[in-house]
Protein backbone atom coordinates (compact mmCIF):
# COMPACT_ATOMS: atom_id res chain seq x y z
CA UNK A 1 0.00 0.00 0.00
CA UNK A 2 2.67 2.20 0.75
CA UNK A 3 4.32 1.99 -2.55
CA UNK A 4 1.05 2.36 -4.22
CA UNK A 5 0.97 5.99 -2.53
CA UNK A 6 3.90 6.59 -3.20
CA UNK A 7 3.69 5.86 -7.20
CA UNK A 8 0.07 7.98 -6.63
CA UNK A 9 1.60 10.89 -5.23
CA UNK A 10 4.67 10.72 -8.02
CA UNK A 11 2.36 10.63 -10.98
CA UNK A 12 0.27 13.47 -9.17
CA UNK A 13 3.39 15.73 -8.96
CA UNK A 14 4.06 14.71 -12.60
CA UNK A 15 0.94 15.41 -13.95
CA UNK A 16 0.91 19.06 -12.01
CA UNK A 17 4.08 19.85 -13.82
CA UNK A 18 2.83 18.95 -17.27
CA UNK A 19 -0.47 20.78 -16.66
CA UNK A 20 2.37 23.88 -15.47
CA UNK A 21 4.78 23.46 -18.47
CA UNK A 22 1.13 23.75 -20.81
CA UNK A 23 -0.34 26.68 -19.38
CA UNK A 24 3.18 28.09 -19.78
CA UNK A 25 3.67 27.27 -23.21
CA UNK A 26 -0.27 28.76 -23.99
CA UNK A 27 0.68 32.07 -22.49
CA UNK A 28 3.64 32.19 -25.27
CA UNK A 29 0.91 31.05 -27.84
CA UNK A 30 -1.74 33.69 -27.02
CA UNK A 31 1.18 36.49 -26.82
CA UNK A 32 2.42 35.79 -30.31
CA UNK A 33 -1.28 34.84 -31.57
CA UNK A 34 -2.39 38.56 -30.80
CA UNK A 35 0.58 40.12 -32.46
CA UNK A 36 -0.28 38.33 -35.30
CA UNK A 37 -4.28 39.57 -34.46
CA UNK A 38 -2.35 42.83 -34.34
CA UNK A 39 -0.64 43.13 -37.99
CA UNK A 40 -4.27 41.61 -39.41
CA UNK A 41 -6.12 44.30 -38.55
CA UNK A 42 -3.90 46.79 -39.98
CA UNK A 43 -3.82 44.55 -43.28
CA UNK A 44 -7.71 44.76 -43.61
CA UNK A 45 -7.80 48.29 -42.57
CA UNK A 46 -5.19 49.30 -45.62
CA UNK A 47 -7.28 46.70 -47.70
CA UNK A 48 -10.32 49.05 -47.10
CA UNK A 49 -8.85 52.22 -47.63
CA UNK A 50 -6.67 51.25 -50.80
CA UNK A 51 -8.26 48.13 -52.14
CA UNK A 52 -5.92 48.40 -55.54
CA UNK A 53 -2.44 49.30 -53.33
CA UNK A 54 -1.98 51.89 -56.05
CA UNK A 55 0.01 54.71 -53.41
CA UNK A 56 3.39 54.10 -52.79
CA UNK A 57 2.95 53.97 -49.09
CA UNK A 58 0.55 51.54 -49.23
CA UNK A 59 2.53 49.20 -51.16
CA UNK A 60 5.36 49.39 -48.92
CA UNK A 61 3.72 49.11 -45.56
CA UNK A 62 2.08 45.74 -46.75
CA UNK A 63 5.58 44.58 -47.38
CA UNK A 64 6.76 45.67 -44.04
CA UNK A 65 3.55 43.76 -42.63
CA UNK A 66 4.30 40.77 -44.77
CA UNK A 67 7.35 40.20 -43.74
CA UNK A 68 6.53 41.04 -40.30
CA UNK A 69 3.62 38.06 -39.93
CA UNK A 70 6.52 36.06 -41.72
CA UNK A 71 8.58 36.59 -38.45
CA UNK A 72 5.95 35.59 -36.02
CA UNK A 73 4.81 32.85 -37.80
CA UNK A 74 8.59 31.36 -37.71
CA UNK A 75 8.81 32.16 -33.89
CA UNK A 76 5.69 30.48 -33.52
CA UNK A 77 6.95 27.47 -35.64
CA UNK A 78 10.16 27.73 -33.29
CA UNK A 79 8.34 27.37 -30.35
CA UNK A 80 6.07 24.36 -31.45
CA UNK A 81 8.80 22.67 -32.50
CA UNK A 82 10.54 23.40 -28.49
CA UNK A 83 7.39 21.62 -27.31
CA UNK A 84 8.22 18.66 -29.35
CA UNK A 85 11.80 18.48 -28.05
CA UNK A 86 10.75 18.90 -23.93
CA UNK A 87 7.31 16.73 -24.00
CA UNK A 88 8.53 13.31 -25.49
CA UNK A 89 6.69 11.86 -22.67
CA UNK A 90 3.46 13.58 -22.78
CA UNK A 91 0.18 14.70 -24.76
CA UNK A 92 1.17 18.39 -24.96
CA UNK A 93 2.62 18.33 -28.43
CA UNK A 94 -0.29 16.55 -30.13
CA UNK A 95 -2.43 19.52 -30.86
CA UNK A 96 0.09 21.77 -31.40
CA UNK A 97 1.57 19.22 -34.09
CA UNK A 98 -2.10 19.28 -35.65
CA UNK A 99 -2.21 23.24 -35.85
CA UNK A 100 0.87 23.60 -37.72
CA UNK A 101 1.50 20.53 -39.24
CA UNK A 102 1.40 22.04 -43.08
CA UNK A 103 3.92 24.21 -41.90
CA UNK A 104 6.46 21.16 -41.31
CA UNK A 105 8.66 19.97 -43.87
CA UNK A 106 8.27 16.04 -44.52
CA UNK A 107 11.64 15.46 -42.44
CA UNK A 108 9.88 17.42 -39.52
CA UNK A 109 6.64 16.61 -39.40
CA UNK A 110 7.99 12.37 -39.82
CA UNK A 111 10.68 13.45 -36.63
CA UNK A 112 7.34 15.07 -35.25
CA UNK A 113 5.60 11.88 -35.73
CA UNK A 114 7.80 9.86 -33.30
CA UNK A 115 6.60 6.22 -32.65
CA UNK A 116 7.79 6.11 -29.32
CA UNK A 117 6.53 9.43 -28.05
CA UNK A 118 4.18 9.29 -25.54
CA UNK A 119 1.68 11.48 -27.40
CA UNK A 120 1.74 9.32 -30.79
CA UNK A 121 -1.58 7.43 -30.63
CA UNK A 122 -3.16 10.65 -29.65
CA UNK A 123 -6.88 11.06 -31.96
CA UNK A 124 -5.52 14.61 -32.65
CA UNK A 125 -2.94 13.16 -34.53
CA UNK A 126 -4.86 11.47 -36.84
CA UNK A 127 -4.90 14.11 -39.73
CA UNK A 128 -1.35 14.71 -40.00
CA UNK A 129 -0.34 11.25 -40.05
CA UNK A 130 -2.81 11.44 -43.10
CA UNK A 131 -0.82 14.12 -44.29
CA UNK A 132 2.64 12.23 -43.63
CA UNK A 133 1.48 9.58 -45.37
CA UNK A 134 0.76 11.53 -48.76
CA UNK A 135 3.83 13.03 -48.32
CA UNK A 136 5.56 9.87 -48.68
CA UNK A 137 4.16 9.38 -51.59
CA UNK A 138 6.16 12.22 -52.87
CA UNK A 139 9.30 12.62 -50.57
CA UNK A 140 12.46 13.59 -51.71
CA UNK A 141 15.11 11.50 -53.18
CA UNK A 142 12.05 9.70 -55.18
CA UNK A 143 11.60 9.58 -59.07
CA UNK A 144 8.77 11.85 -60.10
CA UNK A 145 5.51 9.56 -60.87
CA UNK A 146 4.25 10.50 -64.14
CA UNK A 147 0.51 10.81 -64.80
CA UNK A 148 -1.51 10.78 -68.15
CA UNK A 149 -4.16 13.50 -68.65
CA UNK A 150 -5.42 15.92 -71.06
CA UNK A 151 -4.16 19.55 -71.62
CA UNK A 152 -6.16 22.42 -72.55
CA UNK A 153 -7.14 21.72 -76.35
CA UNK A 154 -7.57 18.45 -75.30
CA UNK A 155 -4.63 17.07 -76.31
CA UNK A 156 -3.13 13.53 -74.58
CA UNK A 157 -0.19 14.37 -72.73
CA UNK A 158 2.38 13.21 -70.09
CA UNK A 159 4.26 14.39 -67.03
CA UNK A 160 7.34 12.73 -68.71
CA UNK A 161 6.82 14.99 -71.57
CA UNK A 162 8.32 17.98 -69.74
CA UNK A 163 9.58 16.28 -66.50
CA UNK A 164 13.24 14.78 -66.15
CA UNK A 165 13.97 15.97 -69.51
CA UNK A 166 17.29 17.99 -68.45
CA UNK A 167 15.39 20.69 -66.45
CA UNK A 168 14.09 21.68 -62.55
CA UNK A 169 10.25 21.21 -63.08
CA UNK A 170 7.90 22.97 -60.32
CA UNK A 171 4.52 20.14 -60.85
CA UNK A 172 2.10 22.54 -59.61
CA UNK A 173 -0.99 21.62 -58.21
CA UNK A 174 -4.24 23.65 -57.85
CA UNK A 175 -7.57 24.55 -58.86
CA UNK A 176 -9.56 27.57 -59.94
CA UNK A 177 -11.83 27.48 -57.63
CA UNK A 178 -9.00 27.32 -54.85
CA UNK A 179 -8.72 30.58 -52.86
CA UNK A 180 -5.01 30.31 -51.57
CA UNK A 181 -4.12 28.63 -54.72
CA UNK A 182 -5.09 32.21 -56.41
CA UNK A 183 -3.34 33.87 -53.70
CA UNK A 184 0.13 32.27 -53.83
CA UNK A 185 -0.19 32.36 -57.86
CA UNK A 186 1.42 35.62 -58.70
CA UNK A 187 4.09 34.13 -56.40
CA UNK A 188 4.67 31.04 -58.90
CA UNK A 189 4.49 33.66 -61.77
CA UNK A 190 7.13 35.86 -60.84
CA UNK A 191 9.20 33.18 -60.19
CA UNK A 192 8.43 31.20 -63.34
CA UNK A 193 9.31 35.08 -65.16
CA UNK A 194 12.55 35.53 -63.09
CA UNK A 195 14.05 31.92 -64.12
CA UNK A 196 12.11 30.41 -67.12
CA UNK A 197 15.31 31.68 -69.16
CA UNK A 198 17.62 29.75 -66.88
CA UNK A 199 15.77 26.43 -67.47
CA UNK A 200 13.14 26.93 -64.74
CA UNK A 201 9.70 25.07 -65.58
CA UNK A 202 6.42 24.47 -64.47
CA UNK A 203 3.56 21.96 -65.19
CA UNK A 204 0.15 22.92 -63.67
CA UNK A 205 -1.80 19.49 -62.63
CA UNK A 206 -5.40 21.19 -61.94
CA UNK A 207 -8.02 19.62 -59.86
CA UNK A 208 -11.13 21.40 -61.43
CA UNK A 209 -13.79 19.50 -63.16
CA UNK A 210 -15.10 22.27 -65.00
CA UNK A 211 -13.06 22.97 -68.30
CA UNK A 212 -14.68 26.21 -68.50
CA UNK A 213 -13.71 27.35 -65.22
CA UNK A 214 -9.83 26.03 -65.59
CA UNK A 215 -8.96 27.54 -68.86
CA UNK A 216 -10.37 31.03 -67.53
CA UNK A 217 -8.19 30.88 -64.52
CA UNK A 218 -5.36 30.30 -66.50
CA UNK A 219 -5.70 33.40 -68.59
CA UNK A 220 -6.71 35.38 -65.59
CA UNK A 221 -3.14 34.43 -63.39
CA UNK A 222 -1.28 34.49 -66.00
CA UNK A 223 -0.36 31.03 -66.09
CA UNK A 224 2.53 31.05 -69.26
CA UNK A 225 3.31 27.01 -68.44
CA UNK A 226 1.85 23.68 -69.53
CA UNK A 227 -1.20 22.98 -67.71
CA UNK A 228 -3.07 19.22 -67.59
CA UNK A 229 -6.12 17.73 -66.03
CA UNK A 230 -8.47 14.78 -66.22
CA UNK A 231 -11.30 17.57 -64.97
CA UNK A 232 -11.80 15.08 -62.14
CA UNK A 233 -11.71 17.16 -58.46
CA UNK A 234 -11.05 15.42 -55.78
CA UNK A 235 -11.23 12.12 -57.42
CA UNK A 236 -8.09 13.26 -59.92
CA UNK A 237 -5.82 10.48 -60.27
CA UNK A 238 -2.99 12.87 -59.03
CA UNK A 239 -4.57 12.79 -55.51
CA UNK A 240 -3.75 9.35 -54.84
CA UNK A 241 -0.71 9.12 -57.10
CA UNK A 242 1.10 12.27 -54.87
CA UNK A 243 -0.63 11.74 -52.10
CA UNK A 244 -2.32 14.99 -52.66
CA UNK A 245 -4.32 16.56 -49.37
CA UNK A 246 -4.65 19.95 -49.69
CA UNK A 247 -3.80 22.61 -52.34
CA UNK A 248 -1.85 24.54 -53.05
CA UNK A 249 0.62 21.73 -53.02
CA UNK A 250 3.92 20.93 -55.33
CA UNK A 251 7.06 19.24 -56.28
CA UNK A 252 10.00 20.32 -57.87
CA UNK A 253 11.91 18.05 -59.57
CA UNK A 254 15.24 17.94 -60.57
CA UNK A 255 17.00 17.57 -64.52
CA UNK A 256 17.17 13.97 -63.40
CA UNK A 257 13.68 12.99 -62.51
CA UNK A 258 14.37 13.42 -58.89
CA UNK A 259 12.19 14.60 -56.44
CA UNK A 260 14.10 17.31 -54.44
CA UNK A 261 11.48 19.12 -52.53
CA UNK A 262 7.70 19.39 -52.08
CA UNK A 263 5.13 22.26 -50.88
CA UNK A 264 7.67 25.21 -51.74
CA UNK A 265 5.59 28.29 -50.99
CA UNK A 266 5.94 32.09 -51.01
CA UNK A 267 10.10 33.09 -49.53
CA UNK A 268 11.13 29.13 -49.45
CA UNK A 269 10.49 28.76 -53.38
CA UNK A 270 12.27 31.98 -54.28
CA UNK A 271 14.96 30.82 -51.98
CA UNK A 272 14.86 27.26 -53.31
CA UNK A 273 15.07 28.70 -56.89
CA UNK A 274 17.62 30.72 -55.71
CA UNK A 275 19.89 28.06 -54.62
CA UNK A 276 19.71 26.86 -57.86
CA UNK A 277 19.77 29.55 -60.16
CA UNK A 278 21.54 32.50 -58.38
CA UNK A 279 20.38 36.40 -58.51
Amino acid sequence: MKQLLILLTLLASTNLLHAQSEEAYKVQMDIIDAQGEQILQEFRALQQKDPQREMPATRERFVQLSAKYDSLANEQLKLIKQIIRENHDNQIPAKYIKEAMYQFSYEELKAALDPTAAYYNSPELEKPKRLLAGYEKRRPGMKFHDLEMEDTDDRYATLSQWVGQGQYVLIDFWASWCGPCRQEMPNVVKNYEKYHSKGFNIVGVSLDQKKESWVAAIQQLGMKWPQISDLKGWKSAAVDVYGISSIPSSVLVAPDGTIVAIDLRGNSLSEKLREIYGE
